[in-house]
């Protein structure tokens, strides 16, 4: 009988969704198949420093009064130093003799936002020559850049919201130009980070007069920021896995955000499960739409060369449907929806943690 597949589940890190993360790790550490998978917890703190962590899921459970951390212990992980060895070694927190934690089969980067999802950890594993879950470098960069994401999506032929990209530079030696180019936008406009996540830094604008508010607010978690016109529709969303053996990409049924007292999709609703928002799986959809859907959802994936897993986000119009975002590394919480449309179509959440390293060790 084969011996167990030791996987290395990173998270944590250095971005604003570093509690979304852990939270996200907490479920990964408690569905695992301990039969099947030895697990090395490795958590990445706020500073970035690679700590040891404890292989306890209720660590990391969300609670709204005290949002999970990856706290410096003291010890730091030591990745292999070249692509000769895939042996994990740990420095203790009393500065004792390095110890080894054994040899890697696979890393599962469970990182949210910058410095963890934007292909930075992704070059990390690539240079070592660790097997990784997910996304490679280039679709990982490009699923954290809406701005970029936006404009590889349009060049294929899929339907995205007309937007103006704005850095910071702009902002402060031009701001008339700014407010000019975002007032040939109809309102209502959404305000965004170009590289973040779980709806930080977003803001819902519904006259010019608080458009300078939302970009300063956007720019505190980014240098370059979008404003997008607000599109009318309902909020449906799909998950996709990677085909086996370069096949082609599956895609869940889709899930439906039905807003029922809230502006839009905040962090509060997705992640504290604050009032106001009902999450719907299977959404309601004829079977014409939903292979529409399924359709544009494969094709946006490989568009930007996805791997692994994404979360395909859409509006669905009187004309169709328009992508918003494509998320490369998902939240697997409780309450999450990529774990939801999975379990839907038929696929566990164990299942689905199967199919990712399975992919990821097919290379």
């Amino acid at each position: 009988m084969p011996g167990k597949i030791t996987v290395v589940v990173l998270f944590g890190g250095r971005s604003s969704e570093h509690s979304i993360s852990c939270a996200t790790a907490g479920g990964v550490l408690e569905a695992i198949d301990r039969s099947r998978f030895d697990v090395i917890p490795v958590g990445i703190t706020r500073e970035g420093a690679f700590v040891l962590e404890d292989d306890d899921p209720s660590k990391f459970r969300l609670d709204p009064t005290a949002l999970p951390v990856v706290a410096d212990n003291g010890t730091r992980v030591l990745w292999p130093s070249s692509t000769a060895s895939r042996e994990l070694r740990v420095v203790p927190a009393d500065g004792g003799a390095i110890r080894s934690l054994g040899e890697v089969d696979v890393v599962f980067p469970i990182l949210h936002g910058p410095f963890g999802e934007d292909g930075t950890v992704q070059g990390l594993l690539e240079l070592v020559g660790l097997p990784y879950v997910g996304s490679g470098v280039l679709a990982s960069a490009l699923g954290m850049d809406k701005h970029f994401t936006k404009t590889v999506l349009a060049a294929s032929g899929i339907a995205v919201a007309p937007w103006v990209t704005v850095t910071a530079r702009e902002w402060a030696t031009s701001p008339a130009a700014v407010m000019d180019a975002a007032s040939a936008l109809p309102l209502p406009l959404f305000v965004k980070p170009a590289r973040a996540g779980s709806s930080v830094g977003v803001s819902k604008v519904t006259s010019l007069e608080s458009l300078g508010e939302a970009i300063e607010v956007a720019l505190r978690e980014d240098s370059r920021v979008l404003i997008e016109q607000g599109i009318s529709g309902r909020e449906v969303e799909c998950g996709v896995l990677g085909g086996h053996d370069g096949g082609a990409p599956r895609v869940s049924v889709a899930g439906e955000i039905v807003m029922t007292g809230r502006e839009f999709y905040d962090f509060d609703a997705k992640y504290l499960d604050a009032p106001g928002v009902d999450l719907v799986c299977p959404a309601a959809l004829s079977d014409e739409e939903l292979a529409e859907m399924q359709r544009i959802a494969a094709l946006a994936f490989t568009a930007i060369d996805g791997a692994g897993l994404a979360r395909v986000d859409f509006f669905l119009t009187a004309d169709g449907f328009v992508v918003n975002e494509i998320n490369t590394m998902p939240g697997f919480t409780p309450i999450s929806m990529f774990p939801k449309c999975w379990i839907a179509s038929g696929v566990s959440y164990p299942e689905i943690i199967d199919e990712l390293i399975a992919l990821a060790l097919e290379g």
